[in-house]
């Protein structure tokens, strides 16, 4: 059973939390320069972005490639596969 509370019973803190630095804007990408990195973005974009497969086993056996869905059927015995 939990113990009620009681106002002003706040709990505190035993050990001091460690500083946590963050990093700096510019250096987010690995120090690559701001123009590689718009570049890569941009090249990316125009390429049509990922394309999402999933290697799906099969009970029969057949191991296949599929684009990432919630209904995929086996190409080769035609059994739906779950997610």
């Amino acid at each position: 059973m939990a113990a009620p509370y009681i106002k002003g019973n706040d709990m505190q803190l035993t050990a001091a939390l460690p500083t946590i630095r963050r990093r700096d804007r510019g250096a987010s990408h690995g120090g690559r320069s701001r123009h590689t990195v718009l570049q890569t973005q941009a090249r990316a974009k125009r390429s049509g972005g990922p394309e999402d497969q999933a290697l799906y086993s099969c009970s029969c056996g057949y191991a296949f490639k599929a684009p990432v869905s919630t209904s995929v059927g086996c190409p080769h015995c035609g059994t739906s596969q779950a997610w």
